[in-house]
């Protein structure tokens, strides 16, 4: 695994310094087995830990990115995205099982351009969030991105929009929404259906924010707390509801949905 990936699992820990080998970081779930570093980790690996074996099926899957302001090269990023990713996009969504309850599920990978959100991206949330609604199951996307998708211009900023419209619906329908917050969820992604959810849950140690500290110490020109916009800050100063380590994602989701669907019964 390569620094893009949050780390690499062969080498030494980033959150405890200490050597860690691949097939150990593997079995606790890309996760340092000593002081709980989280890895980065892709959509495919996701569903693996998340979803009832075999219950996983795709929608929207043939979705795929034009060039909408005919920005020169951008055809060609999206293809080496796709050959590293074996994605279409940025975000996979589909229906699933999780300890038998039926889900709609999306994922964002970091590794396809960043996490960006373009068209595709948002139309893709949009639809798991009407779809959510319209069938009456809990919707539930783990983030990751950098934010809006700048190849697209104008029209990745119409995402936002497009997806904190569909996230109402959810919630004029009644129905939960949950979010995962990995590292990084930067940008308009976080500015718009990221933090709409009815339980915000996030990583250990992820990124979160909009403007990255980088940008915000520039601007204000001053030095920022030690941890500044890691989940943990976040938790303390109540944007996200609770952090939850991904051996225990599982067991609380279930356990969610299952508050929730007596809460409306």
């Amino acid at each position: 695994m390569s620094s893009e990936d949050g780390g690499q699992t062969g080498k030494t820990c980033p959150g405890c310094g200490k050597p860690r080998d691949e097939a150990t970081v593997k079995a606790s779930l890309n996760t340092c087995p000593g002081c709980g570093y989280h890895y980065r980790m892709e959509p495919v690996e996701r569903i693996a830990y998340l979803a009832d074996e075999g219950s996983f099926v795709e929608f929207s899957a043939n979705l795929r990115s034009l060039n909408p302001i005919d920005l020169s090269g951008y055809e060609e990023k999206l293809s080496e995205a796709e050959a590293k990713t074996r994605m279409k996009d940025a975000v996979l969504t589909g229906d699933c099982t999780i300890e038998g309850k039926p889900v709609i599920l999306g994922i964002m990978s970091f590794r396809f351009m960043g996490g960006s959100m373009g068209s595709v991206v948002g139309e893709k949330v949009g639809r798991a969030l009407i779809k959510g609604a319209e069938k009456k199951l809990p919707v539930l996307i783990y983030t990751t991105s950098g934010g809006a998708r700048m190849q697209e211009g104008i029209f990745s900023l119409m995402q936002m929009a497009k997806t904190a419209s569909a996230a109402a619906e959810l919630d004029k329908a009644g129905v939960p929404f949950f979010i995962v917050l990995c590292d990084p969820t930067t940008g308009g992604v976080t500015a718009s259906f990221a933090m709409l959810a009815d339980v915000i849950m996030a990583e250990p140690g992820a990124l979160i924010g909009f403007a990255g500290p980088r940008v915000i110490e520039g601007t204000i020109r001053q030095s920022l707390p030690e941890g500044f916009q890691r989940s943990e800050f976040q938790l303390e100063k109540g944007f996200v509801d609770t952090i939850v380590h991904r051996r225990d994602q599982r067991r609380i989701i279930s356990a969610l949905i299952d508050l929730h669907r007596s809460n409306h019964e």
